[in-house]
């Protein structure tokens, strides 16, 4: 069986399909540019551990731990973030 396109591996997955309290490191950002410069401005750049905190009680959006600070994205944004959770 072949990984699902456009993923790593098998444990690389979308930032938004993570559950409140998962740890997570960065693999890769992508988008259309404006929204990958701003990801990666906030610090959202491969290798970077991240924590999905919580989420709102709709599902959207949900707050992240990344170096120190918490952060609320949209899932939408959240799903251009690939993550192999650890």
């Amino acid at each position: 069986m072949t990984p699902p396109r456009g993923r790593a591996d098998r444990s690389t997955r979308k930032l938004g399909e993570l559950k409140p309290g998962s740890r997570a490191i960065v693999r890769r950002v992508s988008g259309e540019p404006g929204l990958l410069r701003r990801l990666m401005e906030l610090g959202f750049v491969p290798g970077t551990p991240i924590t999905l905190v919580r989420r709102a009680p709709m599902g959207d959006p949900i707050e992240l731990r990344l170096r120190g600070t918490h952060f609320s994205i949209r899932t939408s944004e959240a799903d251009r973030i690939d993550v192999d959770p650890f």
